[in-house]
């Protein structure tokens, strides 16, 4: 391929793809993100640990104590840590839940939002339909007044533009095409006017 037939390429596919849009990025909910991930992934081993030094601790109690009478306040203080552990444990399982549900919600919020900013403006988009409404009028008196000879039809679509939209870039067009009949009509009259020789 020619050098010149990649520029090509390359132009029409920056025509293509448009003007880039502009992304926002949230960093505070990315690191709170990243925070969260990375509690969860020390909770469940550290809670799994807890559990099994705990198994082991039982284990370890009643290997021990296999061969004599067991001691009812031991019994009691072990029951009691083992209640202690996996309600801290349950606790924790919670906090993780709680945690990857706060998560979920956080991306569907940022989903939705960022679905929100790809609609456009209704406001914008009326005020593009406008400009390219009041473009298509002035354009066809520009043809009825120069190509069909149209005068009086190009007139009134002149003010049509004006009436319609005033503050439009197209009105002001509209006002100078105006402005420039009147002076050719000024000119005409005047001209007609010296050839009769109604002024002298």
């Amino acid at each position: 391929m020619t050098e010149d037939k990649i520029k090509n390429l390359l132009q029409r596919a920056d025509q293509t793809a448009g003007q880039p849009t502009h992304v926002s990025v949230n960093l505070s909910a990315v690191r709170s993100r990243a925070n969260r991930r990375r509690f969860i992934t020390l909770a469940a081993p550290i809670a799994a640990a807890a559990m099994l030094l705990l198994a082991l601790g039982i284990w370890h109690l009643t290997t021990r104590t296999a061969g004599t009478t067991p001691d009812p306040d031991k019994i009691a203080s072990i029951e009691a840590q083992v209640k202690q552990l996996q309600a801290r444990t349950d606790a924790a399982l919670k906090l993780i839940h709680e945690v990857l549900e706060e998560e979920r919600r956080q991306r569907r919020l940022d989903e939705l939002e960022a679905q929100l900013a790809s609609i456009p403006d209704p406001l914008e988009e009326m005020q593009k339909q406008a400009d390219k409404t009041a473009f298509i009028l002035v354009y066809q008196a520009n043809r009825m007044h120069r190509e069909l000879n149209q005068k009086d039809s190009a007139i009134r679509t002149y003010n049509r533009v004006i009436k319609l939209y005033p503050q439009n870039r197209w009105a002001e067009v509209a006002r100078q095409r105006l402005a420039e009949i009147e002076n050719r009509e000024l000119n005409k009259t005047f001209n007609k006017t010296i050839l009769k020789g109604d002024l002298i």
